[in-house]
């Protein structure tokens, strides 16, 4: 497949609103990775608009999983708002730390949570399609292909990434990278070309941001 049926083609059925919104879901995505990457707070409110608007976009294309980590970061961007002004001397800028063996777990729990949660949600993906009618409706998850699959295992790492994120723990640098590169053949597949550009650019930057928080790191936490 050449570049025109990769990233131009599917838009040619998508209308001009749509192609807007995920563009401005875009830039506002990169620009929320560029002020983590500064351990700057305005991470937050540009990331909020770029999440709710993408709860949208993947809602319309089927992608729940992502739909819902992405609900889940406009709702966890505001609690990391919360954080990051409380932990900032100047209310723009925080320190950052590696994470503690507590915090490892919780990260485990909380993986192991969103796999159940997703893949619980694509069961009843058939119910949901159908206006929440049971009518000739067979639950299951006979439904799902590999992009699908992957949209359950992206959806746990990014959950765990953002939550690290909000405690300013190094390591969530490390959940972004896995969770974008994955992303980024599972966008083109669904017909997301701009969103996959997006994941492509978002790794090159996630990359960036963990060599940037283990740079100015002061010193680690000691491991509880």
């Amino acid at each position: 497949m050449n570049f025109h049926e990769l990233f131009l083609k599917p838009y040619e059925s998508y209308t001009n609103f749509q192609i807007f919104l995920e563009a401005v879901a875009t830039f506002f995505g990169i620009l929320s990775v560029y002020f983590s990457i500064r351990k700057n707070i305005w991470v937050y409110p540009t990331g909020i608009i770029s999440t709710a608007l993408y709860v949208y976009i993947l809602f319309n294309f089927g992608l729940l999983g992502d739909m819902m980590i992405n609900f889940y970061y406009t709702v966890m961007s505001v609690y990391g708002w919360i954080l990051w002004a409380k932990s900032s001397e100047d209310h723009i800028h925080v320190e950052v730390s590696w994470a503690t063996k507590k915090e490892w777990a919780i990260s485990a729990i909380l993986f192991i949570i969103s796999l159940f949660l997703v893949t619980l949600v694509y069961y009843y993906k058939p119910w949901i399609d159908n206006r929440f009618s049971m009518k000739d409706v067979d639950l299951g998850l006979y439904h799902l292909d590999w992009a699908n699959w992957l949209d359950v295992v992206t959806t746990a790492i990014f959950l765990v990434g953002m939550w690290l994120m909000a405690k300013r723990k190094v390591e969530n640098w490390i959940f972004w990278i896995i969770g974008d590169i994955i992303c980024i053949p599972m966008m083109i597949y669904k017909g997301l070309g701009i969103t996959s550009i997006q994941y492509l650019v978002f790794t090159v930057m996630a990359i960036i941001g963990l060599f940037e928080w283990k740079r100015n790191l002061k010193k680690p936490n000691s491991q509880i």
